[in-house]
């Protein structure tokens, strides 16, 4: 063993919220591992024990009390190791998020997380208190500072105490993906480390949870700014490095993991938080109703990758305005996936409501409402086929649509998990040319990505009938959702007729998205846990 050197394995974890047991159970397996491979620290995500984010379970004493118990009786078994894991804390009635550094089969020092983001995801202050306090720690030599997630992205008052101590600074964190954010951490640690004169060691949670997905891509950076080691993204990884006093070295080659490209970090974001999502909420089989459009075709696409292949049903609904064109495009996607497609026309049913309501709307012309009735009929019959086969219906609906409204309530939004409903449409096309260019076959096929886009629940009926060109329609909602922009700071650079149109579309449509499905957050401000508007809202500006 170098004496100047200390072997570290960060390691990051795909844990589930609440599964204390199992939880506990794969830090200890990691600790051995690590241990077994010669590391002397081993480095687990943010709220290791109870999972991430916890939320109002932090509200049940008994679920404090277990993560305690679990914490200590694993701490006794972590041997030959030192190990830093996040766990709730209780002191005095007040909750901290904390960070445990265990050794020798004991709790030698525990760190509470100083800042607490209180903003887009995060609502840390309704549930934690304010650490105060920096922990060092020490081996041959080398003094290690711990310090949990937004406790690095800023000038921290306690992190300065540390300051010309620390020659390393450990930060556990369970920080939620969006497109390029893993750039965003490397710029701002490359900063942080230059300022506190110390390397930085992030070890970040992997995984899905509900609408987030932890992308892993943990790094370690010297104390000058250098990227020397960064894990793999959206999954587990053990890596190991060799931190020294002045330096770090990474343990191979294969210790540094290439960042993906952005389409495919985003497909692999989708996948990764549709397959945690089917399967840390017990389901196994899926169903999509394919169309022969683009978003469907993605999302079975995404499903048959997140739930294999056997388990997921496609179904094609049509009624007398569906094209031959449309079941065409189905077959030929279901048939690049190698599933079955089946094919239950509901025409007959259709015509069955319409004579049924002829009394209730009479002297009334044919509108919107019997479009939608279409959407219903197919919402529901997806869901009787989720209750009798136990699947889980997935959405197809991208964020274009789910902003502007272009989704019918208990129609096509009816299902468990919208997968692409924090996806524009343009990124939708992207990603299927993407797909296509990665497999350098028609995985799409090319009619579906070139044809105009058509919800077909009336007569040659085409989205850009509703809507504006979908690349205009993504950047006003970047601006206005993303970007929290007015008509006013807007009205330069659109034409104010479509935008009107657009923003009052958006304001409208709040009450539908309250009640869809929950879906992978992609952007920097998805709607639900990131933007949360009043239904009722007489602001127009």
């Amino acid at each position: 063993m170098n004496k100047s050197k200390v072997k570290i394995c960060v390691c990051q974890l795909n844990t589930v919220v609440g599964d204390i047991r199992e939880n506990s159970a794969a830090v200890l397996l990691k600790a051995q591992e690590a241990a077994d491979n010669g590391a002397e620290i081993i480095i687990f995500p943010e709220l290791t024990i109870t999972g991430y984010p916890p939320e109002d379970l932090l509200l049940k004493k008994k679920f404090i009390d277990d993560n305690i118990k679990f914490l200590k009786s694993t701490a006794a078994r972590i041997k030959g190791i030192t190990a830093v894991l996040g766990f709730v804390e209780r002191e005095n009635g007040v909750n901290y998020n904390s960070a445990a550094v265990v050794s020798d089969g004991k709790i030698s020092g525990i760190y509470r997380k100083t800042l607490l983001p209180n903003y887009g995801v995060f609502d840390e202050k309704r549930y934690f208190g304010h650490g105060n306090k920096n922990y060092i720690f020490k081996i041959r030599g080398i003094f290690f500072a711990v310090s949990v997630c937004e406790d690095i992205w800023y000038k921290n008052p306690v992190l300065e105490k540390a300051k010309g101590r620390a020659d390393w600074i450990i930060n556990i964190s369970a920080s939620p993906y969006h497109m390029g954010k893993g750039m965003e951490r490397a710029r701002v640690f490359s900063k942080m480390a230059k300022h506190y004169k110390a390397g930085i060691i992030y070890a970040n949670l992997c995984g899905g949870q509900d609408e987030l997905v932890f992308d892993g891509h943990s790094l370690v950076i010297d104390k000058t700014g250098k990227l020397v080691m960064q894990a793999a993204q959206f999954k587990e990884d053990m890596a190991y490095f060799y931190a020294e006093k002045n330096s770090a070295q990474k343990e191979n080659d294969t210790a540094v993991k290439k960042r993906l490209s952005r389409e495919e970090e985003i497909y692999t974001a989708l996948v990764t938080g549709t397959r945690d999502y089917i399967r840390k909420n017990g389901f196994k089989k899926v169903i999509v109703a394919l169309s022969g459009g683009i978003d469907s075709a993605i999302v079975s696409l995404i499903a048959a990758e997140a739930a294999g292949k056997e388990n997921v049903t496609l179904i094609f609904l049509p009624t007398k305005y569906s094209s031959e064109e449309s079941l065409t495009d189905a077959k030929a996607m279901a048939k690049s996936l190698g599933i079955k497609l089946q094919v239950l026309g509901i025409q007959d049913i259709a015509d069955f409501y319409n004579k049924k309501l002829q009394g209730l709307f009479a002297g009334m012309k044919p509108d919107i409402t019997e479009e939608n009735l279409q959407a219903r009929i197919r919402g529901n019959i997806v869901m009787a086929m989720s209750n009798k086969f136990n699947a889980l219906v997935l959405t197809t609906g991208n964020k274009s649509e789910m902003s502007t409204g272009y989704a019918t309530l208990y129609g096509d939004m009816a299902g468990g998990f919208a997968v692409i409903k924090d996806v524009p449409k343009t990124i939708v096309y992207d990603l299927c040319r993407h797909i296509n260019k990665k497999n350098n076959r028609e995985v799409i096929p090319g009619n579906i990505i070139k044809k105009a886009p058509t919800a077909e629940l009336k007569y040659n009926q085409k989205d850009q009938d509703t809507l504006p060109p979908y690349p205009l329609l993504d950047s006003i909602i970047k601006d206005y959702v993303e970007n929290d922009m007015t008509f006013c700071e807007l009205k330069n650079k659109y034409d104010n007729d479509i935008l009107r149109k657009v923003l009052r579309m958006i304001d409208l449509a709040e009450y539908k998205r309250r009640q869809a499905a929950p879906g992978v957050k992609i952007t920097p401000k998805s709607f639900g846990r990131d933007r949360r508007m009043p239904i009722t809202n007489k602001y127009r500006e």
